[in-house]
């Protein structure tokens, strides 16, 4: 460590300080405003070289309105009056182009208190005043937004809950006015027994501890109404951390929960019915197994016996009969099937459809491929759905497509399952056409169905070209019986 002292600042030191400034204009005017120094910074900043400018008047840096409005000569009467005068403004650089200067005219004087002149700094500040603008222009533009949005209620809280802003959204969702509930407790929105519960101030302990904290819920609107609500709730925190209030968005979710109740109800009913439909239909073939089947099999074992027994034309007429009820026990038989194939109840759609088509397509002289990607065995009134459409699909290329084969496709898809049934056969003419026809009960009923259950349902193709039969119903399990998981 040096014992030398630090050097002596002389007034040269403090002219070489000021000369060699670049980022501030710092210059003398003499009393009556005239120039006396000029630095490199005021070169910089306004264009002129100092043999060019000391001696003018600094009236010479204003506009011309300025001048006309005697703007320089009352900026240095405040400054040799109050000892110095601080101001933002337009200025003008030696080339005509304008700045956006922050200007300070400090008096200066002498041990007497003799006015020798004044000192003027001045620094360019069109960038920050650019940012600034753009940054207010933007902070405006978003204060337009959220005030006019009328779809969400947006507004602000202070930390301890009480409301601070309101937007037109917010006065339509909860019918105050912004001069009736600024300033009140945000609990206002909440029903009797949820404040009871304390549970505005829970989410807002919430929203603090974790940053957000969304919800759903009733809320009460200023007539006592109330509406099912989505509410998220945002901490605001300063740059330091501190919490400044809170951020809610609120949106009126009244008509989506309705119609969702709507659809589930609707779901509940075509979960019923489907039921009710296959009972019957397994009824039915039960007691078609069971019983004439049954009797119609003994009537066929007697009709055989009878005819071993004649002779002659009356054991040919027997054997006939009895052809004829073993080709009703086996049309009967393969009824019993269509109700109710058993691979359904034992192994799920996948195996039903196997069945089906093992028994019913191929004994038709027709080829299949069963391809499937399903995520999950869908709910049994969906599968039950999706198998009857695919059996009506198949009927009428057993009956009418000449087809050679047919693929079958299901695969998962949003939440649902995609089916298609194509058929290499004689393909179909304008499908518009096909569905305004009385007669095709089939297509019809296919159609139905699938849109009953909340899904869609097509038919393309051209002659000689094949059909394909498409269809989407939704696989979500609704609560009804046989569900599986």
């Amino acid at each position: 460590m040096s014992d030398e002292s630090p050097a002596e600042i002389t007034p040269a030191d403090y002219k070489l300080l000021v000369q060699s400034v670049v980022d501030y204009a710092i210059f003398m005017l003499d009393p009556q405003g005239h120039i006396a120094s000029w630095n490199a910074g005021a070169e910089r900043i306004k264009g002129y070289r100092a043999e060019e400018i000391i001696g003018r008047h600094f009236s010479v840096f204003y506009s011309p309105e300025d001048v006309a409005a005697g703007k320089p000569a009352r900026e240095l009467e405040v400054a040799a009056a109050e000892g110095r005068l601080e101001d933002e403004g337009w200025r003008v650089r030696a080339d005509g182009t304008r700045f956006w200067a922050n200007v300070i005219i400090t008096a200066l004087r002498d041990e007497t208190g003799r006015l020798r002149g004044f000192g003027k700094v001045t620094r360019d500040m069109t960038e920050r005043r650019t940012a600034e603008r753009a940054l207010k222009e933007s902070e405006e533009r978003f204060r337009l937004i959220v005030q006019n949005v009328v779809d969400y209620a947006i507004f602000m809280l202070d930390p301890q809950g009480h409301i601070a802003s309101w937007n037109a959204g917010a006065e339509r969702i909860k019918g105050y006015r912004a001069e009736e509930i600024i300033g009140r407790h945000f609990s206002v929105f909440y029903s009797p027994e949820d404040v009871a519960a304390g549970k505005p101030a829970r989410e807002l302990e919430v929203a603090a501890a974790e940053g957000r904290l969304e919800d759903e819920g009733w809320r009460v609107r200023a007539d006592g109404t109330r509406f099912w609500a989505n509410v998220i709730i945002t901490a605001l925190r300063d740059e330091t951390g501190r919490l400044r209030g809170f951020g809610k968005v609120t949106r009126d979710m009244t008509e989506r929960r309705t119609a969702e109740r709507a659809l589930d109800e609707r779901s509940r009913l075509l979960t019923h019915l489907v039921h009710a439909q296959e009972m019957e239909r397994r009824r039915i073939a039960w007691d078609v197994h069971d019983d004439t089947i049954q009797s119609m099999v003994a009537v066929g074992m007697r009709l055989q016996l009878l005819a071993d027994r004649l002779e002659g034309q009356d054991a040919t007429a027997a054997r006939h009969l009895n052809e004829t009820v073993s080709a009703a026990i086996r049309r009967l038989r393969d009824l019993t099937f269509r109700l109710r194939p058993p691979g359904l109840d034992r192994g799920g759609l996948v195996e039903g459809l196997t069945s089906y088509l093992d028994q019913v397509v191929t004994g038709a002289g027709l080829t299949y491929e069963l391809w499937h990607e399903l995520d999950r065995e869908p709910p049994s009134e969906t599968a039950i759905t999706i198998f009857r459409i695919c059996q009506e699909a198949l009927t009428n290329v057993r009956k009418h497509a000449q087809a050679k084969a047919v693929r079958v496709s299901l695969s998962s898809s949003g939440h649902g399952v995609l089916v298609r049934v194509a058929d290499d056969g004689v393909g179909v003419g304008d499908p518009v056409d096909i569905l305004a026809m009385s007669d095709h009960f089939g297509l019809i009923e296919m159609r139905e169905r699938a849109e009953m259950a909340g899904g869609w349902w097509s038919i393309r193709g051209r002659p000689a070209e094949g059909t394909t039969v498409e269809f989407w119903v939704p696989a979500l399990a609704s609560g009804g019986e046989g569900d599986r998981g």
